[in-house]
């Protein structure tokens, strides 16, 4: 059963992971993450099933986090409200996102993709 591998085309990063995950021939479905960003309540299930905070989705380092000044209103925000700007925004979420369902990784580190996805 192929993973979700939830990308941006233009990220660096993600085409890392792409790469890994074709060099390891792994089956993923790839969703563009801005223009099918994933609703509420697919990041819900998906935040649950990572076991990380909520906070740890959002992409720190880009534009659009420090346009909307994420990081004063992450200060105080419920876990919903977090899911509703990152389901509004795909810009706003940390990538890429890979995910069978029952495991999760957020950003690629080669170590982890090695131990999880290989």
């Amino acid at each position: 059963m192929p993973v979700t591998f939830y990308w941006y085309p233009n990220c660096g990063t993600c085409k890392k992971a792409k790469k890994w995950l074709d060099d390891h021939s792994v089956d993923y479905n790839a969703v563009h993450i801005v223009e099918e960003t994933p609703s509420e309540d697919e990041l819900a299930s998906i935040i649950r099933t990572s076991d990380l905070p909520a906070r740890k989705f959002f992409n720190t380092s880009g534009k659009k986090y420090r346009e909307l000044n994420m990081k004063e209103k992450l200060k105080n925000a419920s876990e919903e409200d977090m899911i509703k700007w990152l389901a509004a925004d795909g810009m706003l979420i940390k990538r890429p996102i890979v995910t069978d369902g029952e495991r999760v990784t957020v950003g690629f580190k080669e170590d982890q993709f090695e131990q999880i996805w290989n």
